[in-house]
């Protein structure tokens, strides 16, 4: 299956640098997305040295994607795009086609069609320390 999507260049730039921090001679960015969440998407990013079993390996602006077949057919006609703010960071996945969210719940809510995957989500290892 040939899929496109488009990578912003904060997107870029952000997935270049995860990939080279991560110390892994030629490592890809492993990047599954799934139904769900307001926003249409729910997704995790990692990288890694090589894609699972049924994982394809797409090159993107020279960088290394390793999709399995979900996130493939979410991903095609997306652009990918890297948003900071003083609160928060990470990935915003903007869709052209995804409609509106039906809920009024969120208040910060992204825009239609945009799913947002915090930086606070890449696993470090070991457990997350206590807060009391």
């Amino acid at each position: 299956m040939s899929i496109s999507f488009t990578l912003t260049p904060a997107a870029e730039k952000f997935i270049g640098r995860v990939v080279r921090f991560s110390g892994i001679p030629s490592a890809g960015f492993r990047l599954l997305v799934s139904p769900g969440g307001c926003s249409g998407y729910s997704s995790e990013f990692s990288a890694e040295a090589a894609p699972k079993d049924g994982e394809q390996v797409f090159v993107v602006s020279d960088l290394k994607f390793f999709l399995p077949a979900e996130s493939r057919m979410l991903l095609d006609g997306v652009t990918i795009d890297f948003t900071e703010t003083p609160t928060s960071s990470g990935l915003s996945i903007i869709n052209p086609k995804q409609a509106a969210c039906g809920c009024s719940s969120a208040e910060n809510a992204a825009p239609p069609g945009v799913a947002k995957i915090e930086i606070g989500s890449i696993g470090r290892g070991g457990r997350p320390a206590l807060v009391s």
